[in-house]
């Protein structure tokens, strides 16, 4: 976890070789920029109002579900001829039951207004992205960005201190995250109730995108049933849970089915990967997935979305060379090993870049070349030369020489 913010820095540092490439960026073209940057923000916005959908849903299906009861009571009591006692009893327990809808129901207002404040709070970070803050506005996205990371690695506690100590609870996921951790670390300990019960819950969701999900983890119970050898058992799951997805995934059901001749101890390939501890792995990952299908999440962090976006704007063939500069993000190990499945950047025209000032060299900032065969920029070396009574030094080298001896290059 110690090299991710020199991660963020790398990204960073795309931004600012890009800066450097003109002397002055308009104020109209950092707007433009922070408006192309914000179309990237939908996560940000989506997860808070998905988890506010979910909240709603569940609240109103516990309204059906309740008020068809007690309508169905009255109507039972009303048909039935009760003495005044049964009558009070009745009455006495759908008041109760009520009761118990309306802490329910207070409980579930009490989400929705979370979610809703989460909403608001995040327009209103977006709102404050004006240029003149803009800095300020960066740190918090990129520790928005660590948080993330973060979730998704499992670092929860982590997180969780990053989000406190930065003042970002509300522009972070973490309650959505723990909703998670609770499958993941179930999947992880080999148990898929909670991971079933998490699909009961999102289940016509999951049936839209045509979610496999739930007829892995049916596969994964059976699959332990034959490894323990309760062969009748796994028989009769077999036709209770997994008989209906026969029509859909026949050729998987058949081959999951033949364990129970191969037996978890075959040396068949085929069969031997089922019986694997890395199926469980598998699972975790499937659900990692569809968990961020379904709150509208990007599937990979976007702390590696951003570096991989920056890194692809340095990547150059010189990078992978041995005499790249050590300013470059991409002249690190780990940075090239990001880069590497990224195209390269796609360079028209070269610039040239001063070593001292890192401002562009051009028709207006000529290249001056040292008798050493150094280059750098007219403005570098007159302002050397005018504290140094004529004389310039390299900063490379350490060649001293008076500026007269500076020839004048020229850009094609």
């Amino acid at each position: 976890m110690d090299s991710l913010p020199n991660g963020d820095s790398a990204a960073a540092a795309a931004a600012e070789t890009a800066a450097a490439t003109t002397p002055s960026i308009r104020p109209q073209s950092r707007v433009t920029h922070l408006a192309e940057s914000l179309k990237l923000e939908n996560q940000l916005l989506r997860v808070p109002f998905e988890h506010l959908k979910k909240s709603m849903r569940a609240n109103h299906r516990i309204i059906e579900k309740e008020m068809s009861a007690v309508t169905s009571s009255v109507s039972e009591a009303a048909d039935r001829d009760m003495s005044k006692e049964e009558a009070v009893d009745h009455l006495t327990s759908l008041v109760s039951r009520l009761q118990g809808l309306k802490r329910k129901l207070e409980e579930g207002n009490r989400t929705e207004n979370l979610q809703a404040q989460r909403c608001r709070a995040r327009l209103n970070h977006l709102e404050a992205a004006q240029t003149e803050n803009i800095s300020e506005w960066n740190n918090t996205r990129e520790k928005r960005f660590l948080v993330d990371y973060m979730l998704r690695m499992s670092y929860y506690d982590t997180a969780v201190k990053l989000a406190e100590s930065s003042h970002i609870q509300d522009l972070v996921d973490l309650d959505v995250f723990q909703e998670a951790k609770k499958v993941i670390d179930a999947l992880q300990n080999k148990e898929v109730a909670p991971a079933l019960a998490w699909c009961a819950e999102n289940k016509s969701r999951l049936k839209k995108s045509k979610s496999k999900f739930e007829f892995q983890l049916r596969l994964q119970e059976f699959i332990e049933l034959v490894r323990a050898d309760n062969n009748l058992q796994a028989i009769a799951y077999a036709q209770k849970y997994l008989a209906s997805w026969g029509t859909t995934h026949m050729k998987e059901l058949q081959r999951v089915m033949a364990t129970l001749a191969f037996k978890s101890n075959t040396e068949c390939t085929t069969y031997k990967v089922l019986f694997e501890p890395k199926q469980w792995d598998y699972l975790v990952e499937q659900f990692k997935q569809e968990f961020c299908r379904l709150y509208g999440m990007t599937l990979e962090p976007l702390l590696n979305i951003y570096l991989q976006a920056g890194l692809s704007a340095l990547k150059t063939p010189f990078c992978y060379e041995e005499d790249c500069t050590k300013e470059d993000p991409l002249s690190q190990e780990s940075f090239r090993k990001l880069a590497l499945p990224l195209p390269f950047s796609k360079q028209q025209h070269s610039k040239l870049v001063c070593y001292i000032t890192k401002e562009l060299m051009d028709t207006e900032n000529p290249p001056l070349v040292l008798p050493n065969g150094y280059v750098y920029s007219t403005k570098a070396l007159e302002e050397m030369a005018r504290k140094n009574n004529g004389k310039v030094t390299c900063p490379r080298t350490g060649l001293i020489c008076n500026y007269s001896e500076l020839v004048k290059a020229f850009i094609s």
